[in-house]
């Protein structure tokens, strides 16, 4: 904590009757130093946090702190009050007010000397020996970590101006210190008996708080103190401003419950899904943690444990120790695909509104920031497509961003983006996206691995892993990969647009086939992407936007088919699935392929393959008659800017229809064999106890 705190930083008679008079007062120590900018809008940010969650903590410590841009450096001002400040803590004022100021962007190392403090704040003995301290420059040594407590007390016992009650203060921490070294050795020899003789309850945590820079790590030192005292194995896992480490499987598989103990939501919860779970806030864990752990060993008593949820993004599962390596590579894939979609979506119908608008012309409108009429509606036209023209133009590094960032967390975005921004710029589209977010995720996994010294830790994550990486990246797309990826791109663009008669046919029964096999799963993310990479510029080829057309149609077939279905025959369906089948016409119509997955999720060997024949169907019948689509989305809503609309309704019909029909028949079949086996079974006189004890079927 080094520059941290100094002695200038420190005052051992904090008047302040208030805990905004007592910000105020240790503010102005850090303008004096030149730590803060602008005083007035530095405490408004300490007030903005402190009206989240009041900062008091019991033991009387006040722990005020905020992320502000006016912060020049992270500082840490400390004040002692003889009366107390209230800071809204359960147990009475605060005499320990610690002001912790951190910049907007503050690098891990300083934010880690900040969570070391936390963790220090629950040591007794520590703050016993701020009480006790009597001079500014040895105040500030103790905090940061220069001298030990028990050094402290014991240099504040001996010291001439500590007489009487202080001397005796001084006498009582010293002696709590050894004290504390005494148990906590007595326990640890405990806890080593008890293991060796039967397995302790094993509880993993989660703690985080909004600024990370505290509380979170203040929970997790009071856990683990209090897990110590209980005789428990504790693992936390502190989700701080310095980022986390996920906590390795293999231990959350083996823990017996769980606490979350956070003020934010819990990243990747669905890893503890299935335990004995306590969930509260991150004050609680630093208040009443003997509490929590006696209540998550309560539930796993009570055999009382919690569901699984799906993860908030792709990303949040992405390579999870013990898969396969080709699961992981498709996750890392997924995880770009479900980023850039949205881009895809916004662009896509920008896009198509403009040449709705302005005709299909208005690609060689002039920009709108020198030519633009108010009352003009090719301008607006022109203001559309251009729009959705710089929309479009993230699709590659959005894509590749976000496949490293799968595999390598933030550190991988940096690479990843500028992979993408030059496989654009080498015309390697989107394969180079691809083969840029696979390589920048590898490039940065490798350099993590590599072995460096704590002090260039903080720096890695901020400046050597992004320059390292991007250079590598940058350096293998221009000069080793790019060509051979861009004359494959330039290959597959040729090859699309030379598609005629029956291999046009044939693909679009393929993907009709592929877009309905698992209802925007991956396969499905597979031919929707082929098709919007196709139409992903300014001008695309009549063979792309056929494509487009056909991958949208049979993407609408499942769920509308399923809709149809419940209608025609809605007594081979359940209650519930003729409630979603109503659903399903809006989802149909809007292209959401996912209307369908309910229906396949009760009965997959019927709905599945029906699906995917009509699917083929509408795919083929869209490339026979030729429609085109320039929207990537949009479903019947953008019928309008389909090429040859009538006959691209007829083939979504027909699709439909044939799903339909199939869905009718098979569950139909299936209705008919549970009839006769049960009349079967009917038919037959149950025998005698005396014959046998089970009836018997014909």
């Amino acid at each position: 904590m080094s520059e941290m705190i100094t002695a200038d930083l420190v005052d051992l008679d904090l008047s302040a009757e208030t805990k905004e008079a007592a910000a105020r007062a240790l503010a102005e120590r850090m303008v004096a130093q030149g730590r803060v900018t602008d005083l007035d809008g530095f405490l408004a940010d300490v007030a903005a946090r402190e009206a989240q969650m009041p900062t008091g903590l019991d033991g009387g410590i006040g722990i005020p702190h905020c992320r502000s841009e006016h912060v020049t450096e992270p500082t840490l001002a400390f004040g002692r009050s003889a009366a107390g400040i209230d800071f809204g803590a359960p147990d009475g004022p605060a005499d320990l007010i610690f002001l912790i100021a951190a910049p907007a962007g503050a690098d891990d190392a300083h934010l880690t000397i900040l969570s070391a403090l936390a963790r220090q704040l629950m040591n007794a003995g520590f703050t016993s020996a701020l009480r006790a301290v009597d001079d500014a420059t040895a105040a500030a040594a103790l905090i940061r970590g220069d001298e030990s407590p028990a050094a402290a007390a014991a240099g504040a016992a001996a010291s001439p101006v500590t007489t009487g009650a202080g001397a005796s203060k001084a006498a009582e921490v010293a002696e709590d210190a050894q004290d504390s070294v005494a148990v906590s050795a007595a326990a640890s020899a405990d806890t080593a008996t008890d293991t060796a003789a039967e397995r302790p309850f094993r509880i993993v945590a989660v703690t985080s708080c909004p600024t990370g820079i505290a509380h979170t790590y203040m929970a997790a030192e009071s856990l683990e103190n209090a897990s110590r005292a209980a005789g428990v194995e504790l693992t936390v896992e502190t989700q701080g401003s310095a980022g986390f480490t996920r906590l390795d499987p293999a231990v959350i598989a083996d823990a017996d419950g769980v606490i979350f103990a956070h003020d934010v939501p819990v990243r990747d919860k669905d890893r503890f899904a299935g335990k004995p779970t306590v969930d509260v806030g991150v004050k609680a864990g630093i208040n009443r943690p003997t509490e929590l752990i006696s209540e998550v060993r309560g539930k796993a008593e009570r055999g009382e444990v919690t569901a699984g949820s799906a993860p908030g993004t792709p990303v949040e599962r992405a390579g999870a120790a013990g898969e396969g390596y080709g699961t992981m590579l498709r996750k890392w894939l997924m995880s770009g695909v479900s980023y850039m979609v949205p881009f895809v979506a916004a662009g896509g119908l920008l896009i198509a509104l403009g040449f709705a608008i302005g005709g299909y012309q208005i690609n060689k409108a002039p920009s709108v920031m020198d030519h633009f009429v108010w009352t003009q509606g090719d301008s607006w036209g022109a203001l559309l497509f251009q729009i959705g023209g710089v929309a479009f133009g993230f699709l590659v590094p959005v894509l590749a961003g976000y496949i490293a960032y799968g595999m390598a967390d933030r550190p991988g975005i940096v690479p990843g983006f500028v992979g993408g921004a030059i496989s654009l710029t080498i015309n390697a589209g989107f394969l180079g996206g691809l083969a840029a977010g696979l390589i920048a995720g590898g490039v940065v996994i490798g350099i993590q691995k590599v072995r460096i010294p704590a002090a260039l830790r903080g720096i890695m994550p901020v400046v050597v892993i992004p320059l390292i990486s991007a250079a590598i990246v940058g350096f293998l797309m221009f000069v080793v990969i790019g060509k051979p990826i861009a004359s494959a791109q330039k290959g597959m663009t040729d090859w699309l647009n030379g598609l005629t008669g029956s291999n046009a046919v044939l693909l679009g029964a393929l993907l009709g086939l592929m877009m309905c096999f698992d209802l925007g799963g991956p396969v499905n993310k597979v031919a929707y992407t082929f098709a919007t990479a196709g139409i992903a510029v300014a001008s695309p080829s009549d063979s792309a936007m056929k494509i487009m057309a056909a991958v949208m149609a049979a993407g609408m077939v499942p769920p509308l088919a399923m809709a149809l279905a419940t209608t025609v025959r809605g007594r081979l369906f359940t209650q519930t699935e003729r409630e979603n089948g109503k659903a399903a016409w809006v989802l149909g119509a809007s292209f959401i392929s996912e209307g369908a997955i309910p229906f396949a999720a009760a009965d997959p060997l019927r709905v599945i393959p029906s699906a995917m024949a009509g699917g083929a169907v509408t795919g083929a019948l869209s490339m026979i008659f030729g429609a085109t689509l320039r929207a990537p989305h949009g479903g019947i809503f953008v019928v309008p800017l389909i090429g040859n609309p009538f006959l691209y309704l007829i083939a979504i019909a027909a699709g439909v229809c044939v799903t339909t029909a199939l869905v009718v028949v098979l569950k139909g079949m299936r209705k008919q064999a549970s009839a006769g086996a049960g009349a079967g079974v009917a038919e037959v006189p149950i025998a005698t106890k005396a014959d046998t004890t089970e009836p018997v079927a014909a």
